[in-house]
Formats: structure tokens, sequence, C-alpha cells
């Protein structure tokens, strides 16, 4: 691809679509059109361009100019069928010294027809380029709303499924509710643990969470007591927007009570009591 891309860049196609190339050099581009898709693409682009400008600048002939022309072509063919004479032969006369005049003012006319082709063609050429550039930036502007869009959906799927079986465990009687109060440091604080005993399953209901939010620096974390001793079960952030509506916590298969500290990022081996936010009894 990097050598397509080198090709494209050289300048040999809008010469070739021209035909300012030789026999030799066409053959040239013939070749790298097969081998790549894009010298391909971008010959055929070009092509566009330059019959596009040409459509948009075309000039319109004046009224009347067809029956003009054909009325000088039958002057000059002769359409009375009466034969005229002859004219009578001049002596030819050969200048010693040539005038060239009328050749320096045809190559005059030549370069100045030339260099108002190049001027069109580069303006063409710029003209083609830019609106592919503007082109592809529409195309990854695409691919970006569809990348968002497809992150969208897949979100609304994950937060769907997290419904549906929040809806499922509150109605199975073997996943035990327990409720966490706030504590004195954060007294309307409370939050929503899903207990399966027998499969030791924790689920974190973030839906049904009111915890102040932390910051980048500390998490919550996650305690079951068990027979009075901390056990932990995981760190999770309190977040506005939450990404996921449930999150799975470490696994237990005993547990009185459950707990939640603020510690710093990662947790912490044991439970800082001056952070204890929430606590809540499982019922029996």
């Amino acid at each position: 691809m990097e050598e397509a891309k080198a090709y494209i860049e050289s300048g040999k196609l809008e010469l070739y679509v021209l035909g300012q190339l030789t026999a030799e050099e066409q053959l040239e581009v013939e070749e790298m059109a097969k081998r790549y898709p894009a010298v391909k693409e971008e010959i055929n682009a070009i092509e566009i361009a330059l019959e596009q400008y040409a459509m948009e600048h075309a000039i319109q002939p004046t009224s009347g100019l067809e029956q003009r022309i054909f009325a000088q072509i039958s002057a000059l063919s002769g359409t009375t069928g009466a034969a005229e004479p002859l004219p009578e032969k001049e002596a030819l006369i050969v200048p010693l010294y040539p005038d060239h005049t009328g050749t320096v003012k045809t190559l005059r006319f030549a370069l100045a027809a030339c260099a108002v082709l190049l001027v069109v063609s580069v303006f063409s050429l710029y003209s083609a380029h830019s609106k592919l550039a503007i082109a592809n930036d529409q195309i990854v502007a695409l691919n970006q709303s569809k990348e968002k869009f497809a992150a969208t959906v897949s979100f609304m799927k994950d937060e769907n499924e997290d419904l549906q079986q929040i809806a499922s465990m509150s109605a199975d009687p073997t996943w035990t509710i327990v409720k966490l109060a706030g504590t004195k440091i954060a007294p309307e604080a409370n939050m929503v643990v899903y207990w399966h005993k027998k499969g030791q399953h924790v689920m974190v209901d973030n839906t049904r969470m009111a915890l102040p939010q932390n910051d980048e620096s500390h998490q919550y974390q996650l305690w079951a007591l068990v027979n009075g001793k901390p056990v932990d079960l995981g760190v999770f952030d309190a977040k506005a927007e939450p990404k996921k509506l449930l999150v799975a916590m470490k696994e237990i298969g005993t547990a009185q009570a459950f707990a939640v500290t603020l510690e710093k990022r990662g947790g912490s081996i044991n439970p800082t009591m001056e952070k204890l936010v929430a606590m809540g009894g499982v019922s029996i």
C-alpha cells in the first residue's frame, strides 16, 4: 500500500489522464492500476473530476452559428452550377529571406494555450483532490458515528440484561436482599447487596445505591462480617453514571452482615473503621 500511495502522489496519474505520457509510461501506469485497486480508483476519480469541470465550464455556442458555418461551406464549394474560368497563375515569388512572423505567432499562441491548459489542469486536479479529501473526512465522520452508535447499542443491551437480572433476583427467594444504611459519617448513604448463599454470589446494585461519589484516589470496599471478622469482597466506584447497573463482587458462603468503607484506590487489607460509610445485617 505504501508503494501505491507514493505512486498516486507522484503526479503521473494526472499526466496519464491528460495524455501527456509516453507509450512506455502509459503502460507503466496501467500495470500499476492492475496491481493496486487504489491506483485505479484514483485514475477514475481524476477522470470524473476533469469531466465534471469540463461540463461546468462548457461554453454554449451562439444562436445561428450552425447556419453561418453551413452557408460559408456552400459558398466555398460553389452551388451555382456554372463553370467559372480558372484564374491565371501568377508568377511564384520566393523570398530570399523567408518571413517567420506567422510561425512565431503560431508558436506563441501554442505556448499560451499550453499555459492555459496547465493552469486549468492544476486547478482541476486541486479541486478533485479537495473533493476527495472532503469525501474522506465524511467517511471518517460516518465511521466514528457508526462506532458511537454501536457502543450505545451495546451499553443499552447490557443495561437491559442487568435490569432483567435484578428483577429475577428480587423475585427469587434463594437470593437474599441485604439493605445497608448510612453511618454517622454519611447518614444519607444507603445501598443494596444481593447475596446467593448457596451459590456464594454477591452482587452490588447500582440502581439502588446512594453513596457520596468517590474521587480518583479512593474507592469503596465491600466487606462481609463472618463471625465478627471482616472479609474483603472487592472494590467498586460510586459514579453518577455507572458503567454497569449490576456489579459482581467476590464470593462468600457465610456472612452475618455486610459493610462498606472508603479506602485508597485498589482497596486495603483491613477496613478503615473511621471511614465506615454503610452497614447492614443479614436477615435469617
